[in-house]
């Protein structure tokens, strides 16, 4: 083992089938990290628990790339700006938006939003309508807007009160309906004008932005889930948290249980039994019961779940080293280096530890597995950090509403998978490292 150097360690790595396969799969990993931090605001990372940030987006829409595989053309998620129009009439101010869109698709989309953000200090009147590709105005709503003292955010949606009456005289309550389908139920394909108006009794009063969003079944890389959240920001963003939780526990538990385990090793019986007895102790405890008991009477801060399991991840190392110690403290420059006098603290880190690294950055691959798995798990249970958008995290709000029994795939299969793909790199490089430092396995 001492005669493994880093780089021959590397060129083995980098020969084997299972360790490039590995290496490959990590290298994905953390190119999806770097975009992450890259290309996704972090404001959008914050704002995961924010309902109303994802207003915007539709609810529960497949990924956009399912049009691929079917016939009928499912219709994508339409987020419009508009086109500006202002005037002024006998002191009225009409601010008028206008937004255009071919609907190309064969079936109705998921709802429809009007949104906009206003300065007005007194009262306003709003007027909401859309014209078909047949020419038929469809007038959905004329409100009468309160004084305001601050900027508002006005949003009316196709499930609105207002709106379902306004639709009524059509000669239905379903707004979808009566804008999309024509009079023998069919999709009415064609470009769609749907137009917002303001009238302002005061000069100064303003609309500062409008939208015009047609809720798409599908949208995206990943879909959305049924709060509107982008589930490809979470996919993403999951990569950079699961490997910094799997690799920082990893490597303190590693490091704990390296440096413990030397010691009891190298020391005297009396020290060495009483250590083990500590050791076994810990190992016997119940794990799973124990981090869920810490985690709902402590806390749930990444930093704690990775201390959590950093307590229960050490044991199993601290065994293997103290067996590896016994062996090399026999070893004739061990006991050379006890004759002249080196303390037993520079035996330990300068002589007896560097000749365990190659197995230590085994282990420490091997156990990254088991801390995203169990943080997965954890978070599964709803006892994860709610701050992070980790793959656990989307795994339990998936089970929280029923997605498996709505059949929403696009909300279980990708975390899953991520966290097997991640798991499945990180043991195929665990696993070459270890044939190639333990000469038993490489025979």
């Amino acid at each position: 083992m001492s005669a493994l150097s880093l780089s021959n360690i590397w060129n083995e790595l980098k020969n084997s089938k299972g360790g490039i396969t590995g290496l490959s799969i990590l290298a994905i990993l953390l190119i999806a990290s770097l975009i992450a931090f890259v290309s996704i605001p972090l404001d959008t990372f914050k704002e995961w628990r924010n309902q109303s940030y994802w207003l915007e987006y539709p609810r529960a829409a497949m990924p956009s790339w399912v049009n691929i595989f079917t016939s009928n053309k499912l219709p994508e998620h339409i987020i419009l700006k508009g086109e500006r129009e202002e005037s002024i009439d006998e002191n009225i101010k009409v601010v008028t938006y206008t937004y255009k869109f071919d609907y190309i698709f064969d079936k109705e989309p998921n709802d429809f939003m009007l949104r906009y953000d206003a300065i007005y200090n007194s009262s306003s009147l709003l007027h909401f309508s859309i014209t078909r590709p047949d020419g038929m105005e469809i007038e959905l709503a004329r409100i009468t807007l309160p004084p305001a003292k601050e900027r508002v955010t006005g949003i009316l949606f196709s499930t609105d009160d207002v709106i379902r009456k306004s639709i009524s005289k059509y000669g239905s309550n379903e707004p979808l309906d009566v804008i999309f389908r024509d009079k023998d139920g069919d999709i009415l394909k064609g470009v769609y004008e749907a137009k917002m108006s303001i009238f302002f009794f005061n000069m100064n009063d303003e609309i500062i932005d409008s939208k015009f969003i047609v809720g798409g079944k599908v949208y995206g890389l990943f879909g959305t889930d049924e709060l509107r959240r982008d589930l490809a920001i979470s996919i993403i963003w999951g990569a950079p948290v699961a490997l910094f939780i799997g690799v920082s526990v990893a490597i303190l538990a590693v490091v704990i249980g390296l440096i413990y385990g030397v010691i009891a090793g190298y020391s005297s019986r009396s020290i060495d039994e009483v250590m083990m007895r500590a050791n076994d102790i810990v190992y016997a405890l119940p794990a799973l019961p124990l981090l869920i008991l810490l985690a709902v009477f402590i806390g749930k801060s990444i930093f704690l779940m990775i201390g959590y399991l950093v307590i229960f991840s050490w044991v199993g190392v601290a065994k293997v080293a103290r067996s590896m110690s016994l062996q090399i403290r026999n070893m004739p420059y061990i006991e050379a280096a006890e004759l002249i006098g080196e303390s037993k603290i520079r035996i330990i880190f300068k002589h007896i530890i560097p000749q365990l690294l190659p197995y230590t950055f085994a282990s420490i691959a091997i156990s990254v597995p088991g801390a995203i798995i169990t943080e997965a798990g954890l978070s599964f249970l709803g006892l994860g950090d709610p701050t992070l958008p980790t793959w656990g995290q989307i795994l339990h709000d998936a089970n929280t509403y029923g997605a498996s029994a709505r059949g929403l795939w696009w909300w279980i299969i990708p975390p899953g998978l991520m966290i097997t793909l991640t798991g499945l790199a990180f043991v195929l490089i665990g696993d070459t490292l270890n044939t190639i430092v333990n000469p038993r396995l490489k025979r």
